[in-house]
C-alpha cells in the first residue's frame, strides 16, 4: 500500500504540474485553474464545496457535444490560488467575472451546485448582461442550517483534527452522510480524485475558514432580487439530500417566478452525479431551447 500523503501538505505549483488537467489564467495576479471543452455558446460549470472542476467529469463531455464549455476553479480549491482571501459569494462572483473578461466571453450559461449555485446566484443579479441562462443544481443560499459533519467542523480544535486525520475516513463520511444518496458510487477511485486537491498546502484551512463564516444561507435577498429579473432557470434537486434539503430548493424554486424544477428520485447533494444521463440530458435541451 503506497505511504498516505498528508492533507495540506503538498506545494500547490508541485501537485499542480503532476495533476491539473486544465489551463491557467492570471485574473488581478492570482491564478485561476479551469478545463475547456467544445465549441459553440459558452456554458461555465461552478463547482460547490470541499470539490474542483473535477465534479463536472461525468457532465462536461455531453455538454461539450453542444457548447463551449468552461468548469474552472474556484480560488481555494481545485489548482486554483490559495492566497488568503475574504472567501465568500462577493469574491468568487468577481473571480467569474474577472475570468470571463479575460477570456473574452461576453455572456454564458451557468450551472453551479450547491455553493456554485449560490455563486450563480449572485452574480446573476449583479451581472445580468453577462448572464443568458441558469441551472442550479442542489443550490445553496436559503436559510439553512449545516449538517452534522460541518457543525462537527465548526468545533475549535474537533475540526482540525478531523480535516487534518492521516486517512480519508472523515471525507469520505461528509460524501456519505451528507452529498450522496447511492453510498456504493463513493469508490476508493472516486474519493482519491475528489480529494487529490486537498493535499495542496493551505486546503484545510480554506475550508475551515469558508464553513466557519456560513455565508452558505445568506442570499435570501438576492434570490428575491433574482426572481424579479427575467433570467431562465432550470432548478434541479435530489429529493435524498441531506446538505440543501429539498424544502429548501421548492422554497427557492417558489421565489425565482418562472424558474422549471426537476427533483431527482433516489439522488442526494450531487443529482448531476449520481444520475449523470439524465442530469445531461435535461442540461442540454434547457441550455440550448429557445
Amino acid at each position: 500500500m503506497a505511504e498516505f500523503i498528508p492533507w495540506s501538505s503538498q506545494p500547490l505549483d508541485e501537485w499542480a504540474e503532476k495533476y491539473a488537467a486544465g489551463k491557467f489564467v492570471k485574473l488581478d495576479g492570482y491564478s485561476t485553474h479551469y478545463l475547456e471543452k467544445g465549441e459553440g455558446e459558452p456554458v461555465i460549470l461552478i463547482h460547490g464545496f470541499i470539490y474542483d472542476s473535477y465534479m463536472w467529469n461525468k457532465n462536461i463531455d455531453a455538454l461539450a457535444d453542444r457548447f463551449k464549455v468552461y468548469a474552472l476553479d474556484l480560488w481555494g480549491f481545485g489548482y486554483s490560488t490559495r492566497e488568503p482571501m475574504d472567501y465568500g459569494y462577493p469574491l468568487y462572483a468577481d473571480q467569474l467575472l474577472k475570468f470571463m473578461d479575460a477570456l473574452n466571453i461576453q455572456k454564458a450559461s451557468l450551472v453551479g451546485q450547491s455553493m456554485g449555485g449560490g455563486t450563480s446566484i449572485l452574480f446573476s443579479v449583479r451581472h445580468r448582461d453577462r448572464v443568458n441562462k441558469v441551472i442550479l443544481v442542489a443550490p445553496a443560499g436559503m436559510p439553512n442550517p449545516l449538517p452534522l459533519m460541518g457543525k462537527l467542523a465548526n468545533l475549535p480544535r474537533v475540526g482540525e483534527f478531523l480535516i487534518g486525520l492521516k486517512s480519508n475516513f472523515y471525507r469520505k463520511m461528509i460524501l456519505s452522510t451528507t452529498f450522496f444518496y447511492d453510498k456504493g458510487l463513493i469508490t476508493d477511485s472516486y474519493i482519491e480524485n475528489v480529494t487529490r486537491f486537498h493535499k495542496i498546502k493551505g486546503s484545510n484551512e480554506v475550508f475551515l475558514k469558508i464553513l466557519r463564516k456560513q455565508f452558505f444561507p445568506t442570499l435570501p435577498d438576492e434570490v428575491r432580487r433574482l426572481g424579479e429579473m427575467d433570467v431562465p432557470i432550470l432548478i434541479i434537486l435530489g429529493r435524498q439530500d441531506k446538505a440543501v434539503p429539498l424544502a429548501r430548493g421548492q422554497e427557492m424554486h417558489k421565489i425565482l417566478k418562472g424558474s422549471r424544477l426537476e427533483i431527482f428520485e433516489r439522488a442526494g447533494h450531487c443529482p448531476h452525479d449520481e444520475q449523470p444521463e439524465k442530469f445531461n440530458q435535461l442540461a442540454v435541451d434547457f441550455l440550448s431551447s429557445n
